[in-house]
């Protein structure tokens, strides 16, 4: 029969970094150097699809605020006409309550002229 052997705290906390020392020197092995013509290639092309987005991120901005300006073209045109529209309007009533003005006058005077004709007559 094999003896029991009953490891400390201590030995098994040396087997684990002893373990993890292997496994992270093993992945150390796997990884390819910055200097690798594929990682370079690899970092070229992440940079160039980043500018690429970054261009396209430019060119929405741009749209967007040139959306931006012809909204507020339109709606600047709307409120001048909206403006116009009741300036026309309240010169149109001016026009309305002068003739209604000059026409209640037009009447007055007549009816005064025939209370003084009726008086004289």
């Amino acid at each position: 029969m094999k003896k029991f052997q009953d490891k400390t705290h201590a030995d098994r906390m040396k087997d684990a970094a002893l373990a993890k020392q292997a496994l992270l020197s093993k992945l150390k092995a796997s990884m390819p150097s910055p200097d690798d013509p594929v990682v370079k290639e690899r970092i070229a092309q992440q940079v160039a699809v980043a500018k690429a987005r970054e261009e396209r991120a430019a060119v929405r901005q741009a749209e967007k605020e040139r959306l931006a300006l012809e909204e507020a073209a339109r709606l600047a045109a709307v409120e001048a006409e909206r403006v116009a529209a009741a300036a026309r309007e309240a010169e149109e009533e001016a026009a309305r309550a002068a003739a209604l003005e000059a026409e209640q006058k037009a009447a007055r005077d007549a009816r005064y002229a025939a209370r003084k004709k009726g008086k004289k007559g």
